[in-house]
């Protein structure tokens, strides 16, 4: 291995560290598999894939032509369906061809900051974090910027993401609603931003790129509305998944879509391919194209996630657990009754109960819960927890 290779893979693998950790050395590494297992750490589905999803592939399965399999780029007639559904939703026209399709939101994150970001630009991103946008900005070439949210609310924290703008910024990524914190960000807040952002680009004479990860768009509680980053400030990308809606992770597509209000769309179209191609040529498979147009109709039952969200905010409470209501995406975020959150997720293992600790997500303190476990595990799961809060009162 050269020595720039060794100094780029040590960079990414610093920045990664609580990552490897988690996957390769903690009880969710050693347990996952293992019957009797209640995993709470990852959102993943633990029940039969929709039917509904299941039946779009057999549909589009038998070949219609002989190119029916072979190299996709965006498909036009999936285009179209995005397109078509995305406005329905937003109340604005997306153009089919503003839709780039990608293999997940993953690879629209990479794609996007290839297109965003020059080398030693600065990216910004909000903490508590995905855990892979510092590993991506890196990756792309960029320097990571971290600004926290507000404690307590864990709303945008707008004057530190002002004070962290520099003549070297070139994006920031916000992620509505928020994983891990569940929050949905309100207008006033993205109208404030818009301005900072338009107010920043005018004063160092270039236009701050906002990617605006969507995954949980359509992941709502108590019938909140959704209001899309990119609706406040024209310099947007936006940014979406169906692995969320169809609770299908591993079946990867999504896109990069060009809002109609950003600027030379024509050369980002061409920008984003060329991305595309570069980061691996980050298209979705043939089928998941071919299957796309039934698909947008698809999502798990909201109405009873939702339940399982009351579920298990209720019981948490009540056996004396500090945790928020989240107002979407589909995860809760308890504190943890020791200081050292990972120590606590072993408690929680004890109790076949896996959990991701804050530390992943940058939230010391804290404890993710994936409400995609099934009622079953739920049910069998809660005197586990209330168990482990029991042991560690002395401690807390």
């Amino acid at each position: 291995m050269s020595e720039l290779a060794s100094r780029r893979i040590q960079q990414l693998m610093g920045v990664l560290a609580s990552v490897n950790r988690f996957f390769v050395d903690s009880p969710y590494a050693r347990l996952v598999d293992k019957p009797g297992i209640h995993d709470f750490a990852i959102g993943n589905p633990h029940e039969l894939a929709l039917p509904e999803f299941v039946a779009a592939l057999r549909r589009q399965l038998p070949p219609q032509n002989e190119h029916w399999y072979g190299y996709p780029s965006s498909l036009p007639e999936a285009q179209a369906a995005a397109a078509q559904a995305l406005s329905q939703r937003r109340g604005v026209t997306f153009a089919p061809e503003d839709i780039l399709l990608t293999n997940g939101a993953f690879a629209a994150l990479a794609v996007a900051l290839t297109v965003a970001t020059d080398p030693g630009d600065e990216v910004i991103f909000i903490s508590p974090p995905w855990f892979f946008y510092e590993s991506l900005i890196a990756a792309a070439g960029g320097v990571p910027v971290r600004v926290k949210v507000q404690p307590g609310s864990f709303d945008l924290d707008l004057e530190a993401i002002a004070a962290a703008i520099t003549p070297r910024t070139s994006a920031i990524i916000i992620n509505s609603p928020n994983n891990p914190t569940g929050v949905i960000y309100s207008p006033e807040t993205l109208t404030a931003l818009g301005q900072l952002l338009t107010e920043a680009g005018t004063r160092y004479g270039r236009a701050i790129t906002l990617l605006s990860d969507e995954a949980y768009s359509r992941i709502l509680f108590d019938g909140r509305p959704y209001h899309s980053p990119t609706a406040y400030y024209p310099n947007s990308l936006l940014l979406y998944t169906y692995g969320k809606t169809l609770l299908t992770p591993g079946q990867r597509l999504g896109y990069v879509a060009l809002p109609p209000g950003l600027p030379d769309r024509e050369q980002l179209r061409a920008a984003v391919f060329v991305a595309q191609l570069i980061n691996g040529y980050a298209f979705p498979n043939a089928l998941l194209q071919h299957a796309l147009a039934e698909l947008e109709g698809v999502s798990i039952d909201i109405a009873h996630l939702q339940r399982k969200r009351d579920w298990m905010v209720g019981a948490l409470r009540e056996m004396g657990y500090e945790l928020h209501v989240p107002q979407g995406t589909f995860y809760l975020l308890p504190r943890s009754p020791l200081a050292d959150d990972w120590a606590f997720s072993e408690r929680l293992a004890d109790k076949q109960i896996l959990v991701l600790p804050g530390v992943m997500v940058e939230l010391p303190g804290y404890f993710r819960i994936s409400l995609t476990a099934n009622d079953q595990m739920i049910e069998q799961a809660l005197p586990g927890f209330a168990a482990a809060l029991a042991e560690a009162r002395p401690a807390w």
